[in-house]
């Protein structure tokens, strides 16, 4: 990467991260290296505490009942697979939004291919956005899951997450919320929330690495396993331990993942929820004032920032999203991300599709200097292509 680089593609995975973080899981691989909770010696034990540490720190922070309610997984993408997989069942039926990744469109149409359950996908409003009445009019009698992001990885358009989970508890419902994009960027209490089920990435938002993911599944909610083998409890026998979280880790951990983890998380309990999301509204609505000046650029989402997460989607008349993309690295020194971004129904919902957009995600590393730089790189190309 170029020393001069802007990277504004945080969406996809922060970047750079706090130097805790790096050192963290160097330092685990360097001088620990050994496998939490299977063995008897020191380093085992201490790597199991590491494990137990993270997750209290990881339950408190997300506002879990309990650490054992949070479960380590390889991404959100395996969190979201196993809560579906792990819950639904023969003539389930679903309610999901169009802003929805592919982690859920994907399993959904797999279940829903194999004749397993049905989906209802709701009507967008205008900004990409939903409305509650419309997941509430979708509900039917066999309706066992509501499924939706908290923030589309798209528009940035935050999702009416709270008012979802009261409704899913007033009908009797599971809610299932994609918190990929809002953990670690905005205040969230899974208690205020209600879900049963959430997923989170541990390489985004909370500024831990690739290869760690988290799945909240709330005390009493009994998910088929999505993977079964070693915990270390148990052996004698062939059968996965139902004690949580053993019942859904079988496997080696990501240790050195999970050693970053816990130092994002510490930095971000240090900066503070509320300072991370002011800096990071604050660029993104610059960013959005800057491109909605420039002839030619048309904006996707939400106009009011306050009910964004920090990602800016735009197009330029006449100029394909790809190379619009292309000629921002190689002349600008700007990452971003082109296309459809793992969520073709979202882009379907807002006029983009199939083409897609640019994304910016800003992330809090991010300076002002940087967004001037984005906005002018723009109107230049625009004016000139």
């Amino acid at each position: 990467m170029k020393d001069n680089a802007i990277y504004f593609d945080n969406a996809a995975t922060s970047w750079p991260k706090p130097e805790e973080v790096y050192t963290a899981a160097e330092k685990y691989l360097r001088y620990g290296g050994t496998n939490p909770g299977r063995s008897g010696h020191t380093r085992s034990i201490q790597a199991d505490r590491l494990v137990f540490e993270v997750r209290e720190r990881a339950a408190a922070f997300l506002g879990a009942g309990a650490p054992e309610e949070i479960i380590f997984t390889l991404n959100a993408t395996d969190s979201l697979n196993m809560a579906l997989k792990g819950l639904l069942e023969e003539g389930d039926h679903v309610v999901c939004t169009p802003f929805e990744h592919n982690s859920v469109l994907r399993p959904l149409g797999s279940l829903r291919r194999q004749g397993i359950i049905t989906s209802t996908m709701i009507e967008p409003k205008e900004e990409g956005t939903i409305d509650l009445a419309e997941i509430e009019a979708a509900l039917k009698p066999e309706t066992r899951l509501i499924a939706c992001t908290h923030a589309s990885n798209v528009t940035g358009a935050l999702m009416p997450a709270e008012e979802i989970g009261k409704l899913a508890e007033e009908r009797g419902v599971f809610f299932l919320l994609d918190a990929a994009q809002t953990g670690g960027v905005m205040p969230l209490n899974l208690q205020e929330l209600k879900p049963q089920l959430a997923a989170f990435a541990g390489h985004k938002g909370l500024l831990g690495v690739p290869g760690v993911g988290l799945l909240y599944v709330r005390e009493g909610v009994k998910l088929k396993p999505w993977r079964e083998g070693g915990t270390g409890s148990r052996s004698e026998e062939d059968r996965q331990p139902e004690m949580m979280p053993e019942y859904l880790e079988a496997g080696t951990m990501n240790t050195p993942g999970l050693a970053g983890l816990n130092e994002g998380l510490k930095y971000i309990e240090e900066v503070g929820l509320a300072a991370i999301r002011e800096h990071e509204l604050k660029l993104a609505g610059k960013l959005r004032r800057g491109l909605s000046e420039i002839e030619r650029v048309r904006l996707y989402g939400p106009s009011d920032i306050e009910r964004c997460v920090a990602v800016v989607s735009f197009t330029v008349d006449g100029i394909d999203s790809g190379e619009l993309g292309y000629v921002l690295e190689e002349v600008y020194g700007i990452l971003s991300r082109t296309g459809l971004h793992c969520a073709p129904d979202a882009h379907r919902a807002v006029g983009t599709f199939p083409q897609g957009t640019v994304r910016f995600s800003l992330g809090y590393y991010n300076r002002e200097e940087e967004v001037e730089r984005a906005v002018d790189a723009v109107r230049e190309i625009a004016e000139r292509f």
